[in-house]
């Protein structure tokens, strides 16, 4: 699949950039998708929630009132769960979410996330730039330029720029990273992808290289 190269100023500079079939030609895997992204939400979360339960509670633990003859459902302290100020019964407790995947599994779902978005014609290669300093105002033209403004970009560089990066940071909607940063909760989050020229080349030696280490 070829794709124009355009300029920082969204016109075309007569350059084209073939992206490999091995990573954006694929045949996608929905569920390898699914798995990856309830891995990833999975180890955001921080697992502290807790509520005390009837052991916990502060309070008497005298018998309310006395076990028959009372003409309604027996009772034992304040503390029990029925009771407003009791304890509460199977409450959540501190846990860790996360979970492993295969290794190969997480490749797949990061490659047919990518394949989606070739397919949605959603993927953009800009020729290489930089700042001087950081500029949100250059930042902001770039994507206005590429008619990104008020859509959820992701610019993928083929290193880390502290200016290019401090730029868009205040920017909603918008986030720089680099190859390595890539996953598929955040490939499918974003709805275009704005690779600069280098970044392509990367990629595809940066997951290549992953693959021969996984055989």
């Amino acid at each position: 699949m070829e794709l124009n190269v355009v300029n920082i100023e969204g016109k075309e500079t007569g350059r084209t950039v073939d992206l490999p079939e091995t990573i954006f030609g694929i045949e996608p895997n929905d569920h390898a998708i699914y798995l990856d992204v309830k891995q990833y939400l999975a180890n955001q979360r921080q697992g502290t929630h807790k509520s005390k339960e009837r052991a916990e509670v502060a309070g008497s633990t005298r018998k309310l009132h006395r076990q028959k003859g009372t003409g309604t459902a027996r009772i034992g302290s304040k503390k029990s769960p029925l009771l407003r100020g009791g304890g509460r019964a199977f409450g959540p407790k501190p846990r860790d979410y996360s979970f492993k995947l295969n290794k190969k599994l997480k490749r797949l779902a990061r490659l047919s996330a990518l394949t989606y978005k070739a397919k949605k014609n959603a993927i953009y290669v800009v020729e290489d730039f930089t700042f001087e300093t950081p500029k949100t105002k250059e930042f902001l033209a770039i994507q206005k330029n590429l008619g990104l403004n008020g859509v959820r970009s992701m610019f993928v560089l083929k290193e880390r720029n502290k200016n290019i990066y401090l730029s868009s940071r205040n920017i909603q909607k918008s986030e720089v990273v680099i190859p390595e940063d890539l996953n598929t909760y955040i490939i499918m989050r974003a709805k275009t992808m704005v690779f600069t020229e280098s970044a392509v080349a990367e990629l595809s030696q940066f997951l290549n290289k992953k693959e021969e280490n996984h055989e």
